[in-house]
C-alpha cells in the first residue's frame, strides 16, 4: 500500500513514501558506482556517449567485465552532458511497480521538477497506465532534458517494463534520454530506433581495449611489456577489460611478467573464477550443458551443436546465448558462432573435471561432422584431438589437400594438428603426411626417409590421390634439396596423374599445378638456369587466378621477382615484388590466405637488391632488415646468396670490411649444407673480391676469384676489374672485356661494368674521346634499369668525365643530381627541389609517426601489418630524401605535409 505523505525538512508535505513488503528504498541504487583505482581514459567512447544522449536511446551492451559501467560512470562523473543525469541500478527481477517506484525516487532525488500529482505505484506487481501518462507529460514539460542511466538493465525479468519504458520514452517530446547498460539486448523495439536513427549503440567490439589502451592500462599497473608480449596478451584476451585487469594483477606478483603472458592458463587463474561465477553459473542447466559440449570446437554451427548435445533445440539455445552476451558471439552475418577464447579454455577444463572421458567422444563426433560438410582443416584438427590419425591423414590425402600444409591460411593449424602424430602410425597416408610436415619444417633428410617408407606401400593399384600426393611432395622435396632431375621427374608424374584423377576433385584444388611449376622454377633457379626458371614461374603465375590460388600466386611472383633481379631486369623484379606484397596484405586483411615469413622476406630482399642497384643504400638497408631473418636462417640457397651479396655491398659502403666478409662467410656455411650451383659460389667470390678491392687489396681479390674459376660474364668483369687495379695486366683485362662485347645475353649490369672498365683504362692512357664514347655506351646500357650504382662504385673519375662533357647526360633524367658534380669541389648537401608526392596511406603513416607512435601502434591504428608500416616508412624516407624518422617528420613539416 502507498503510505501517507511525509513532510520534508521545510515542513511542507512531501511525496508519498513507498515500502513494499516492509523493505525500505535502498539509497545505494541511486549512487554512481565508484571508478576503479586505475582507469584508462577513452575519449572517443566518452564522445560517443555525449553525442548519443542527444537522441532518445543509448545502448551500452556487452558481456560481463567489458567495462560498460566503468565507462558510463566515468562519463557521468565528468559531467560531459548538459541537463540532469539520473543514475539507477536495477536489481534482478524488480517487479514493475517497484521499478517505477525507484525510478520516480531517482528523479526526485536529482531534483527533476515533477508534480506530486504523478503519484506513486500502489503495488509492486504493476502500475496504472495513467501514472505512465502523467510521468511522460511531466517529463515533456521539464525545462531541460533528463538523462536516465539504467545500469544492469538485463536484470529486469518483467517484459512489460520494457514496453512501459518505450511508451514513456516516445511521449516525452525528446526530453527523456535513456542510457541502458546491459549484458543482454533489452526487449525494446530496437529495430524502430535503428530505422529512425534515434539510437547510439556501444557494443563489445567498441569496448575492447586496443593495444595502445592496453599498454596504458598495464603501465598504470607498473608493467611495461614488449610489443610481442603485449600483442599476445591482447590477442588472448581479445581486449576484454576484466581479463586484462586480472592478468595485470597476476603479473604484478610475478618476477618475470613477460613469461606469464606466454604461459598463463586461463583455467588456473582468477579469470576462471570470474567466468565461472559471473557467466557460467548464472545460466540455466541447458545452456551450461551446451557450452560445455561445444567448447571443443573453435567455431560452432547449430547443426554441430545438435550433434554434440543431442538437443534439437540447440540452435535456439546458441542464439539465446549470443543475445545474452554470454561470451558467445555470432560470426559476422553467418550462421556460425564462436566462444571467447579464454572462456573456451575455462570451459575445456571444467568439461574434463565434470565429465571425465567425454571430451574424446565429442572430438570424434565433431571430426566426422566437419568431414561430411567439407571443412577439412576442422575435421583434421578434431580427429587429431582424439588421436584418430588414420582418419585425419586419410581425409587430407583423399581430398588432394596436402598442398595446404605449405601455403595458405590452413597451413599453420594443419601442421599444428599433425605435429603430435607419432612416427609409428601405420599406413601410407600417415607416412606421407609425416613426410610433408618434415619438409614444411625444412627437414629434407627426414622427408626423404619418410618418402622411402611411403614408397614401400605404393604400387599402380594404390589410390590415385595417394600417388598424386606422393609425386607432389616429390616436387617440393626436390626443390628444397636442390635436386633438379628429381624435381622435373616428379613434376612430370604430377602432370600425368592430374589428367587421370577425377576432374571434379582436381578442380577443387587449382593450387596444385602452379605450386608444382613454382617448384620446378625454383629448382631451375638454384641450378642457375635463370631463363628456364623465368619461363616456368611466369606460367605458374598465369595459372593463378581462381579462389584458393592466392598463396601460390604470391609464392610464384616472389620467386619470379628474384629471378628477374638476378637477370638484371630490375623493373620487372620490383613490379613482381610489389604485387606479391600487395596480394599478401590483401589476403591477410580478409583472412583468405596466410604466407610464410620467408615469402614476404624474399620480396623485401628483391626490393633491397633493386634499391642497391639504384645506389639507394638507405632504402636497401631498410628492406634488408625487413627480410625478417639473418642469412643463417634463410632456407632458400638462392635467397641466402643474394642476401649475403647485398649485405656485403652495404657493409663495404660503410667501410666495414670485417662485417662484409663475415656475411659472405655465413652464406658459404649455408651452401656447405646443400649442393650449390656454380653461380652461387661464383657470386660469393665476386662479392668478396669487391670487398678486397674496396680496401685496395688486389692480391686477395684475384686470389679469391681464381679459387673458383668460371666463364660467367660476371666473373670475367670482376677479374678484369682486379687486373686493371693491379696496374700491370691491362692487356689481359682489356682482351677479356673485348671478348665479352659479343655476349649480348649478359646482364645490363655486366655490360655497364665492362664499358666503364674500358672507359677508365682509356682515361688513364689519355684516350679521352674513346673514354667519352664508352661512357655514352655505358649510360645507354644503364638507362632502361637506371643502374647508377655501377657508376658510383667505379670511382670519382666517372663524375669528372661527365662534368667535362655535360651533353653525355642528355636524355638521362634518371641520373642523380650529383652525377656530374666533382666530389672534390662540391661537398654541400642539397635537398631535392621537387619531392615525389606521398600516397594517401604513406601520408597517414607519416602523421602517425609524427605522433611518436611505434610501428606496432601505427599498424594497430591503420589495421595493417607491421611489415607494411615499415615498407611505407622506407618509401617515405626515399621520397623525402631523408634517412630517419626524425628527418622525415622535419622534412614533412617543411613541405607542409604535416
Amino acid at each position: 500500500m502507498q503510505n501517507p505523505a511525509v513532510p520534508d525538512s521545510s515542513g511542507n508535505p512531501g511525496r508519498p513514501r513507498l515500502e513494499f513488503s516492509g523493505d525500505p528504498i535502498l539509497a545505494a541504487r541511486f549512487a554512481v558506482p565508484a571508478a576503479p583505482t586505475i582507469v584508462v581514459r577513452r575519449p572517443a567512447l566518452l564522445d560517443r556517449l555525449t553525442a548519443g544522449v542527444t537522441e532518445p536511446l543509448t545502448l551500452v551492451n556487452a558481456p560481463a567485465g567489458a567495462g560498460k559501467t566503468v565507462l558510463v560512470a566515468q562519463w557521468v562523473t565528468a559531467r560531459r552532458s548538459s541537463g540532469t543525469i539520473v543514475w539507477l541500478t536495477v536489481e534482478p527481477d524488480d517487479p514493475p511497480g517497484l521499478f517505477w517506484a525507484y525510478l520516480l525516487e531517482a528523479l526526485h532525488r536529482n531534483e527533476v521538477p515533477l508534480s506530486n500529482e504523478i503519484g506513486r505505484p500502489a503495488r509492486a506487481e504493476g502500475v496504472d497506465h495513467s501514472l505512465l501518462v502523467r510521468l511522460a507529460d511531466g517529463l515533456a514539460n521539464s525545462p531541460d532534458p533528463v538523462v536516465v542511466v539504467l545500469d544492469q538493465f538485463e536484470g529486469l525479468g518483467a517484459p512489460e517494463i520494457a514496453a512501459e519504458l518505450h511508451f514513456v520514452l516516445e511521449h516525452t517530446a525528446g526530453k527523456l534520454r535513456l542510457v541502458l547498460i546491459a549484458r543482454t539486448e533489452p526487449l525494446l523495439p530496437l529495430h524502430r530506433y535503428r530505422a529512425s536513427g534515434h539510437i547510439t549503440e556501444i557494443r563489445n567490439a567498441d569496448l575492447a581495449f586496443t593495444r595502445t589502451e592496453s599498454r596504458l592500462l598495464l603501465r598504470e599497473h607498473g608493467l611495461d611489456l614488449s610489443p610481442a608480449a603485449l600483442a599476445l596478451l591482447v590477442d588472448r584476451t581479445e581486449g576484454w577489460a576484466a581479463g586484462l585487469r586480472l592478468s595485470a594483477l597476476a603479473m604484478q606478483r610475478k618476477t618475470d611478467p613477460e613469461s606469464f603472458v606466454g604461459a598463463f592458463a586461463a583455467d588456473s587463474t582468477a579469470i576462471a573464477d570470474y567466468l565461472l561465477t559471473e557467466v557460467l553459473d548464472a545460466l540455466p542447466p541447458q545452456m551450461q550443458s551446451l557450452l560445455l559440449r561445444t567448447c571443443i570446437a573453435e567455431q560452432i554451427h547449430p547443426e554441430l551443436a545438435v550433434i554434440l548435445t543431442g538437443d534439437d533445440n540447440a540452435a535456439w539455445t546458441l542464439a539465446a546465448l549470443a543475445r545474452a552476451n554470454a561470451f558467445v558471439e555470432r560470426i559476422d552475418d553467418s550462421t556460425w558462432y564462436r566462444l571467447h577464447p579464454l572462456f573456451a579454455e575455462v570451459l575445456h577444463a571444467h568439461l574434463r573435471h565434470r565429465h571425465p572421458g567425454l571430451e574424446p567422444h565429442l572430438h570424434a563426433l565433431a571430426a566426422h561432422w566437419y568431414a561430411d560438410t567439407g571443412r577439412l582443416t576442422d575435421a583434421v584438427s578434431q580427429a587429431a584431438a582424439c588421436d584418430d590419425w588414420q582418419f585425419a591423414a586419410n581425409n587430407l590425402i583423399e581430398s588432394l589437400a596436402i598442398g595446404r600444409l605449405f601455403l595458405g591460411l590452413d597451413a599453420a593449424p594443419l601442421r599444428h594438428a599433425f605435429s603430435a602424430m607419432p612416427a609409428n602410425v601405420s599406413g601410407a597416408a600417415p607416412a606421407l603426411v609425416g613426410a610433408a610436415c618434415r619438409l614444411a619444417d625444412h627437414d629434407v633428410a627426414g622427408c626423404t626417409a619418410a618418402l622411402a617408407h611411403v614408397d614401400e606401400h605404393l604400387d599402380h593399384d594404390a589410390d590415385p590421390a595417394l600417388r598424386l600426393s606422393r609425386s607432389f611432395i616429390g616436387v617440393l622435396a626436390g626443390r628444397s634439396g636442390g635436386d633438379l632431375a628429381a624435381t622435373r621427374n616428379a613434376a612430370a608424374e604430377v602432370a600425368r596423374l592430374l589428367r587421370l584423377a577425377p576432374q571434379q576433385l582436381v578442380g577443387r584444388h587449382p593450387e596444385i599445378a602452379p605450386m608444382v611449376l613454382a617448384g620446378v622454377g625454383s629448382a631451375e633457379l638454384d641450378a642457375g638456369h635463370f631463363d628456364r626458371a623465368a619461363n616456368a614461374l611466369t606460367t605458374a603465375v598465369q595459372m593463378c587466378g581462381q579462389e584458393g590460388t592466392e598463396p601460390a600466386l604470391c609464392d610464384g611472383l616472389g620467386l619470379l621477382a628474384l629471378v628477374e633481379l638476378l637477370r638484371g631486369h630490375l623493373r620487372r623484379a620490383e613490379k613482381h615484388s610489389h604485387r606479391s606484397l600487395t596480394l599478401a596484405d590483401q589476403s591477410l586483411a580478409d583472412q583468405s590466405a596466410l604466407l610464410p615469413d620467408n615469402l614476404q622476406g624474399r620480396n623485401h630482399l628483391v626490393l633491397a637488391g633493386v634499391a642497391l642497384e639504384h645506389d639507394d643504400q638507405e632504402t636497401a638497408r631498410a628492406h634488408l632488415e625487413l627480410v625478417g631473418a639473418s642469412a643463417e636462417e634463410v632456407d632458400e640457397p638462392a635467397a641466402a646468396v643474394t642476401a649475403a651479396v647485398i649485405g656485403s655491398r652495404l657493409a663495404t659502403a660503410d667501410g666495414d670490411r670485417k662485417g662484409a666478409l663475415a656475411v659472405l662467410r655465413t652464406a658459404r656455411s649455408i651452401l656447405n649444407r646443400v649442393r650449390p650451383a656454380v653461380w652461387m659460389t661464383d657470386d660469393l667470390a665476386i662479392a668478396e673480391s669487391a670487398v678486397h678491392l674496396a680496401h685496395s687489396d688486389v692480391g686477395a681479390a684475384l686470389e679469391v676469384l681464381d679459387t673458383v674459376p668460371s666463364a660467367r660474364p660476371e666473373h670475367t668483369v670482376a677479374r678484369a676489374r682486379a687486373l686493371l687495379m693491379a696496374r700491370h695486366d691491362d692487356n689481359e683485362a682489356l682482351e677479356a672485356l673485348t671478348d665479352l662485347r659479343a655476349d649480348t645475353a649478359a646482364a645490363a649490369t655486366v655490360q655497364v661494368q665492362a664499358c666503364l672498365l674500358r672507359a677508365h683504362a682509356a682515361t688513364k692512357s689519355g684516350r679521352t674521346e674513346q673514354a667519352h664514347r664508352l661512357l655514352r655506351q655505358a649510360l645507354g646500357f644503364a638507362r632502361p634499369e637506371e643502374l647508377w650504382r655501377v657508376f658510383a662504385d667505379s670511382g670519382p673519375w666517372v663524375r669528372r668525365l661527365l662534368g667535362q662533357r655535360p651533353q653525355l647526360t642528355s636524355g638521362h633524367g634518371w641520373l642523380p643530381a650529383e652525377a656530374s658534380r666533382d666530389p672534390h669541389t662540391d661537398n654541400s648537401p642539397q635537398l631535392p627541389e621537387v619531392v615525389q608526392p606521398l600516397t594517401v596511406r604513406e601520408g597517414q603513416v607519416l602523421r602517425h609517426a609524427a605522433g611518436m607512435l611505434t610501428a606496432e601502434e601505427i599498424a594497430d591504428a591503420l589495421s595493417i601489418s607491421v611489415n607494411t608500416v615499415k615498407t611505407h616508412l622506407v618509401s617515405i624516407y626515399r621520397k623525402l630524401a631523408v634517412t630517419s624518422r626524425r628527418e622525415a617528420i622535419q622534412r614533412g613539416r617543411e613541405l607542409a605535409i604535416l
